[in-house]
């Protein structure tokens, strides 16, 4: 027997308990009275039987009668020795009664020492063979041994069996596990069992519930041929009793909950790691997308720069018009979507952050160039290019349109000059004086006065046009060659005549000495026709003179100066009537002497017919001139009206949008509730946003209008459309990220189990050492917090925590960052030893995995993620084809590269 004691030494290691526990309940007591039933005594013969057996062979021993073996004690002492893995006092070798009783009060004090109660049991009816007594003791040790430590879902013992039995069974057809005795009697449950961890043992579709003794015995023999599970029942026996005894049916069961408790371990460890391999799936599916976001948003700013850079100018007003009707459908059409897209990878980065941090992963590195404050930095310039672009097109537009109407201007002043220079040098260049009588030389004198004092009324209109060809060429007019030609002629032509004139002139003094008889009348009348018709000239030209105008003020400037004209109109008919008055004279006189007229004034071109005809032309173009002054007053009151429109609007949405910006920049501290109901009345606070687009709508279309109106201005208001686009672009952006924040907080609770009431504390601490109440605390009002919050803080200490909570050296910390370190080491997430033990658990505790195994322990997909990622095993003692799972569980949390 010692020997045996010796043998069973070395499977101690197997058994070896962690602690004790209370042994049983007063209802699990011994009921003597149902071993008065030869049927539950024979079943229960029968199974304790064997399940001694099962222990003691272990030990190299059995029993054959369960109450003759155990009466010396020995066996008995072996047997707890085995299933205890602890040794008991060395038995008595003797033979004598007092030996044997010593031996098993040695065996039932060790039952004692483990929290049994054994309830009128004692030593001498075991030595005596007391057959109720024996099996009374065994139902003891088997309940303390091999049932007691069952535990599922917080029951233990027989409760905890059960619903193990009552789980594993639930999806089988025909089973259903309420007790220990007659749930058990037509062998399904049994084949239930075996078949749901071991489907490949038993058909159970081919089962039948009318044959209870096939099914009892495929049971026994599948488990006791593949299990290790010897057959302790009979199923005649189980059949043919009413109700089978319950004890025996426990101590079988329990055998099949060892036998399977190391597949719920591998099951267990093959959930852990689909688990973390899911995580690590979805977020490198979430860095695909930001990486392929950025790479689009990028590529889109990269390609749309240079076509705002592009300042090529156009000669021609439409095709400008054309470049800002392309830019308005770039901030209409091609633009928003963008925007859009740029929020909502900030959303996605954040969100991703979170999830890695809450899931212990390292944080997510974009690729070089596509980090979010590159995006924002892309983003920044292309906004700085896009406010030139359109400044230059105004610019450009307002220089075009100036540049058209000096150029017609130009070509009329020109017109008219040079209409009145024709023949001018012909004229100039005759030597008729040379043949002329003196009345004719006298005439020509006069003529030629005459003549000097319209071309000095000339030089002004010579200096005009001069003017504006040096305005056309600072303006970069594209024309401007033909402008410098015709100017440059006219120039040339005015030098020309100016010295012709003097020459003219002196040839006349010369011979002026020969004629004295000079017509004083003819003379008269030449000397105040020139300049009245000059003067008329000159009105005619300012009557169909072009103007452009940006303003009420600026029209009734010129309507005022119209009516100025209008008012020498009077003096001016006084002067036309004087000049024809000296014409009726010469008539007069003419009739009255005699003398007859050749109808010629020898001292100018001019005739009253000329200058009657002026006259009624300029009296046609007064009223020409006040149609067109009226209509453009008409057409600037209507800039007026949409420069008001504009501003009535742009000054309420302007306030409104800088109100909700400040709104939203108190709104994380001043809502009170739960997350849940902060993110609802976050939600509708977008919604009120999001509803008041289409005032925004109606101020882009006022905008438009006074675009095309060419309104540039507008002193109503200090809001342009400019101003009001990035505000609400910035209040779009704000409201999504704030809402962000409350969706990350909500993930960081779930993730890491903080309470509302937990949260509410953090909140309330935070808020109240936020003195500027802006969602951020400083560095000072941090420690601070720290310190009211039972923090032992030294400058390294605080040092370390700022590197936590501001990573960035932003200088301070967000409500989210303060969560994220209060909650930082209580958070219960996976880690890379985790993952490692559990792959080992797969792979039967060897340092390396085979691809049959990752395919037999995980679902398809997670089992090729793993094959695919994971390297070779370089190790000597793995089989070809071995993978590595020590390096691909550190790398999944950035601990060492594949």
């Amino acid at each position: 027997v010692m020997m045996a004691v010796e043998t069973q030494a070395q499977y101690t290691t197997s058994y070896m308990m962690n602690e004790e526990h209370q042994y049983m309940t007063p209802e699990d007591e011994w009921d003597r009275d149902l071993l008065l039933d030869p049927a539950w005594e024979k079943q229960q013969r029968k199974t304790f039987t064997a399940w001694c057996n099962s222990h003691l062979r272990k030990a190299g021993t059995q029993i054959e009668n369960i109450e003759d073996d155990f009466r010396n004690g020995l066996k008995l002492m072996l047997l707890l020795e085995v299933i205890s893995g602890e040794r008991l006092p060395k038995p008595d070798k003797g033979k004598m009664r007092f030996h044997k009783i010593a031996n098993v009060n040695k065996a039932l004090d060790f039952i004692c020492s483990k929290g049994v109660k054994l309830v009128s049991i004692g030593a001498e009816e075991i030595v005596d063979g007391n057959t109720k007594m024996t099996l009374g003791m065994i139902w003891t040790i088997i309940l303390r041994f091999a049932i007691q430590d069952i535990s599922v879902e917080e029951t233990s013992a027989k409760e905890g069996l059960l619903l193990w039995c009552q789980r594993k069974t639930a999806p089988y057809r025909n089973v259903n596990v309420q007790n220990f005795h007659i749930s058990w009697k037509d062998g399904l449950a049994l084949c239930a069992l075996i078949h749901r961890h071991r489907p490949d043992l038993i058909d159970y579709s081919k089962l039948k519930k009318d044959d209870p003794i096939g099914n009892l015995n495929t049971a026994f023999e599948v488990a006791e041929k593949y299990l290790d599970i010897p057959k302790m029942l009979d199923a005649e026996d189980i059949v043919n009793t009413p109700k089978p005894d319950e004890k025996a049916i426990m101590t079988y069961v329990s055998c099949f909950y060892h036998a399977f408790a190391g597949a719920e371990q591998a099951e267990t460890a093959a959930n852990r790691i689909c688990k973390v391999l899911a995580v690590n799936q979805e977020n490198e599916k979430l860095m695909e997308e930001y990486e392929k976001l950025a790479s689009e948003l990028l590529e889109w700013i990269r390609k749309t720069i240079p076509w705002l850079e592009n300042r090529t100018a156009e000669h021609h007003m439409r095709a400008m018009q054309q470049k800002l009707e392309d830019f308005r459908d770039y901030r209409r059409v091609h633009k928003p979507p963008r925007v859009q897209e740029k929020c909502q990878l900030e959303i996605n980065f954040n969100t991703l952050q979170t999830k890695l941090r809450l899931s212990n992963r390292p944080a997510f590195m974009p690729s070089e160039g596509k980090m979010v404050s590159d995006i924002a930095n892309a983003w920044k310039g292309l906004e700085q290019v896009e406010k030139g672009y359109e400044e230059w097109l105004l610019t450009e537009i307002r220089r075009l349109e100036r540049l058209d109407h000096l150029a017609e201007k130009f070509k009329q002043k020109c017109s008219l000059h040079q209409s009145w220079t024709s023949g001018k040098e012909e004229l100039l260049s005759m030597k008729d004086y040379e043949s002329a009588s003196l009345m004719e030389i006298r005439a020509l004198m006069r003529k030629h006065e005459a003549f000097e004092s319209d071309l000095a009324a000339h030089q002004d209109r010579v200096e005009q046009i001069a003017a504006i060809a040096q305005e056309l060429n600072e303006l970069d007019y594209h024309d401007a060659s033909s402008v410098n030609t015709r100017c440059q002629g006219i120039c040339d032509q005015w030098d020309n005549l100016g010295t012709l004139t003097q020459k003219r002139r002196d040839s006349l003094e010369r011979v002026e000495k020969l004629w004295e008889t000079i017509d004083q009348l003819y003379l008269e009348f030449a000397k105040r026709a020139a300049p009245f018709n000059n003067w008329m000239d000159g009105a005619m030209e300012d009557l169909q003179d072009m103007f452009i105008v940006h303003s009420t003020e600026e029209i009734h400037s010129l309507i005022t100066a119209h009516d100025q004209f209008k008012a020498t109109l009077p003096e001016a008919d006084k002067e036309r009537m004087a000049t024809m008055g000296i014409q009726s004279e010469i008539v007069k006189i003419a009739q009255t002497y005699g003398i007859k007229l050749s109808g010629v004034n020898p001292y100018t071109n001019l005739s009253p017919q000329d200058i009657t005809n002026k006259w009624e032309t300029v009296k046609h173009l007064v009223p020409l001139r006040d149609q067109m002054l009226q209509e453009e007053v008409a057409r600037q009151q209507a800039n007026e009206r949409l420069r008001r429109q504009f501003a009535a609007q742009a000054n309420i949405i302007g306030p409104w949008i800088q109100t909700k910006m400040e709104e939203i920049g108190h709104v994380s501290v001043d809502i009170a509730g739960s997350l849940e109901e902060q993110m609802n009345s976050l939600k509708q606070y977008e919604q009120n946003i999001i509803n008041y687009k289409c005032n925004i709508d109606k101020l882009e279309g006022d905008h438009q209008l006074s675009q095309e109106s060419l309104i540039f201005d507008n002193k109503h208001t200090n809001y342009t459309m400019e101003h009001i686009r990035v505000g609400w672009e910035q209040l779009l952006t704000t409201i999504a990220r704030t809402i962000n924040e409350v969706e990350n907080q909500i993930l960081t609770r779930d993730a890491k189990g903080i309470s509302q009431e937990q949260l509410n504390e953090f909140r309330a601490s935070f808020n109240h050492f936020d003195r500027k109440r802006n969602g951020m605390m400083d560095p000072d009002d941090f420690r601070a917090c720290l310190i009211s919050m039972g923090y032992d803080l030294g400058e390294v200490e605080f040092a370390r925590i700022m590197t936590l909570v501001d990573s960035n050296n932003t200088g301070v910390v967000t409500f989210q960052a303060f969560i994220d370190f209060m909650t930082r080491e209580t958070a219960e997430t996976d880690t890379a030893d985790q993952v490692m033990a559990s792959f080992k658990i797969l792979a039967s505790d060897k340092s390396y995995i085979t691809v049959d195994e990752l395919r037999r322990e995980l679902p398809p997909e997670q089992a090729e993620y793993c094959i695919s990622r994971m390297t070779r095993y370089i190790g000597a003692d793995g089989p070809a084809g071995a993978l590595d799972y020590i390096s691909f569980s550190s790398a999944l949390y950035g601990e060492s590269d594949l």
